[in-house]
């Protein structure tokens, strides 16, 4: 897992993500770390983008400027894809996001990975799986933008209740279920147990899973309404087991 100190870079796409979602995102990535680069590109002098200058502020974040060189061609991505090679190669970086829905960005990400270098994705449930695929975690800026309209909303709190999946519908998603069953069957011992934070770092190595995609802040709680696997704290380390309930049969 991200040790909390590590330091993330993150790269805005503007034209291609809502403002609305970077305090979201921000909360989210400072989670794992400090964001110490902060860098948003666009072309400045257009008008849809105005909205995005009192967030540059709040949130410290370092605007490019990109002029449109060409109708057919976006400068920006040409752009934000070569400061964030040159960061790779230049400064001790243990972590990168990238705030698109754009799947041109999928080599980048694909070339940041090869140097085993973490990557968060953040964008519309309309970005191209094979962008949210190459990520280490991708997470729906749509969940992120209402949690921000509700900061003192908990995960317990009924206000976020439109966004959260319950057990049935959790049930039905037939890629959630794999994902857990197969992160159980890679980490369990010997009695057919696995611990929760095994599973989280097989899942976290396999796929671009994150539990707030479902409504949920912590796959803990994730697990428990799904409502598929027998649960054991430990009473003492108070760490949670499971195990596939399929198996206790």
């Amino acid at each position: 897992m991200t040790k909390k100190e590590d330091h993330i870079a993150l790269f805005i796409d503007c034209d291609n993500i809502s403002h609305k979602a970077i305090e979201g995102i921000i909360n989210e990535l400072s989670t794992y770390g400090i964001v110490n680069i902060r860098q948003a590109y666009g072309n400045w002098t257009k008008d849809n983008l105005k909205n995005w200058e009192d967030k540059l502020l709040e949130f410290a974040i370092k605007p490019i400027q990109q002029f449109d060189y060409s109708r057919n061609k976006n400068a920006t991505d040409i752009l934000m894809t070569i400061d964030a090679i040159d960061l790779l190669h230049t400064k001790d970086i243990d972590a990168f996001a990238f705030a698109t829905s754009d799947s041109d960005f999928t080599p980048v990400v694909m070339r940041v990975q090869a140097e085993g270098i973490k990557v968060f994705g953040f964008g519309e449930k309309k970005t191209p799986k094979p962008f949210m695929a190459a990520c280490s975690q991708f997470i729906f800026t749509e969940n992120l933008m209402r949690a921000s309209l509700n900061p003192s909303n908990k995960e317990e709190n009924h206000s976020n209740e439109p966004i959260r999946k319950n057990s049935k519908e959790l049930r039905q998603d037939t890629w959630l279920v794999n994902v857990l069953r197969n992160a159980v069957e890679h980490t369990m011992d010997e009695y057919g147990w696995a611990n929760l934070s095994d599973i989280g770092q097989y899942i976290n190595n396999s796929t671009s899973f994150s539990p707030i995609n479902f409504g949920y802040k912590k796959l803990s709680n994730l697990i428990k309404e799904i409502d598929l696997f027998d649960i054991s704290i430990d009473e003492y380390s108070k760490q949670m087991s499971i195990k596939d309930r399929r198996k206790s049969n």
